[in-house]
């Protein structure tokens, strides 16, 4: 290509909405890397996700590693990394977080350095079932000396964790499965769909972590998992049958709702 002005008409073209943005993400990423520039507008032009191509996604402040196959952090997160770190000021020890369902490990990442700017250390796991998002949350969270372990959901949490956890964050899947057709190319075909469907109503993943999370959380301890508006009452019901007190936390700003599950004191 000529220049940055072909760059940012051949995405424009292709229809992203912020093409002069990532006009000049795409031109310093191949400074950066050697890569070919044409190549990696090429892609993109193709709908691969801009932040599979950068390598990172950019998230609460922070830049997240990301890699192909690996579902890509949505700002709306954000909101529940926040409240999350309402409820960790509140413990009254150091508190123990799990990110379960962690994929590249953004949500855990987000909230431990939140709260150590805060003077707050935080015990921190991670989990996920897909190995590619093990290994690219492995990069993200080894610097903070955080395992993150390979399984199904609490399977390969170590024992020690039952009962002890004061932050359970879930970012399951919530999707719809006949929704997934519907959903953007970038994430339909570059995302693994085990991230993205949950179930006929998008809340199957959802009911089995309520199901475990009362035997995994500390007394007073926490569940926080995004959903949909409309999910959000099921949702409530859900983690009532499991013994959690539950409630829902909403933000206008970044359009997002997350349903919170607590465990009894006592």
């Amino acid at each position: 290509m000529a220049g940055s002005t072909d760059v940012v008409a051949a995405l424009r073209a292709a229809g992203c909405v912020f093409a002069e943005d990532e006009a000049r993400l795409l031109t310093a990423a191949a400074a950066e890397t050697g890569a070919d520039l044409d190549a990696l507008v090429a892609q993109r032009v193709c709908g691969t996700p801009l932040e599979h191509l950068l390598g990172w996604a950019e998230f609460h402040g922070l830049r997240v590693t990301v890699a192909p196959g690996v579902f890509v952090p949505r700002q709306r997160s954000a909101f529940l990394v926040e409240a999350a770190a309402e409820l960790a000021r509140t413990r009254e020890r150091h508190p123990v977080v799990v990110d379960l369902c962690c994929g590249s490990g953004a949500l855990g990442l987000g909230l431990a350095t939140m709260l150590a700017a805060e003077h707050i250390q935080v015990t921190l796991a991670a989990a996920d079932i897909d190995p590619v998002a093990v290994d690219c949350a492995r990069r993200n969270l080894t610097p903070l000396g955080a395992p993150v372990y390979q399984g199904d959901l609490f399977e390969p949490l170590p024992e020690e964790l039952r009962g002890c956890i004061d932050i359970l964050l879930a970012n399951t899947p919530y999707v719809p499965s006949e929704m997934i057709a519907r959903m953007p190319p970038e994430a339909r075909d570059y995302e693994p769909r085990t991230a993205l469907d949950g179930g006929p109503d998008g809340l199957d993943i959802f009911r089995r972590v309520a199901e475990g999370a009362r035997n995994w959380l500390a007394p007073g301890g926490h569940l926080l998992v995004e959903s949909s508006e409309a999910q959000a009452s099921v949702a409530i019901a859900v983690l009532a049958e499991h013994g959690l007190t539950g409630r829902v936390a909403e933000s206008e700003e970044l359009n997002a709702t997350v349903v919170i599950g607590t465990r009894p004191a006592r």
